[in-house]
């Protein structure tokens, strides 16, 4: 299932309103592993003491530049293909209403993510791609 919402700012009261409406839809004792990036509203002191608060909360923070580590980026990339990019829209409700829609079809039958690829397999493509890089750079 994913848990979606459309905000205007992604400050860390939006995000803390976001783990308060996580918390209320998933369903005590499991736990709750939030894959994140870097970003400094994941971190901040009010965010903390509130993860401290509720230890089922487990953060994973991707590496940073690794955007194609996040399952959510991954998630966001299939949107604006399967809908977003299908779509024209002559306001931003428009858009928020064409989200919320996708979200909806998409949990009625969730499926997970998952990879295809093995660790090695993503080290060698990104050794190729640093490779040919600096070959265009001229550093070889």
């Amino acid at each position: 299932m994913v848990i979606g919402e459309c905000l205007p700012r992604h400050r860390a009261k939006e995000f803390l309103r976001f783990l308060r409406r996580i918390d209320r839809a998933v369903l005590k004792p499991r736990d709750v592993h939030l894959v994140l990036d870097n970003y400094a509203t994941h971190k901040t002191p009010e965010v903390r003491a509130r993860l401290d608060k509720h230890p089922r909360f487990k953060l994973h923070y991707t590496p940073t530049r690794a955007s194609w580590l996040n399952m959510v980026e991954r998630f966001f990339a299939e949107i604006t293909t399967k809908r977003i990019r299908r779509g024209s829209y002559t306001s931003v409700g428009d858009l928020e209403a064409a989200i919320y829609d996708y979200l909806g079809q998409h949990n009625t039958k969730p499926k997970p993510f998952t990879g295809t690829k093995t660790a090695e397999d993503i080290h060698n493509r990104e050794r190729r791609a640093l490779d040919k890089l600096d070959e265009i750079r001229g550093n070889r």
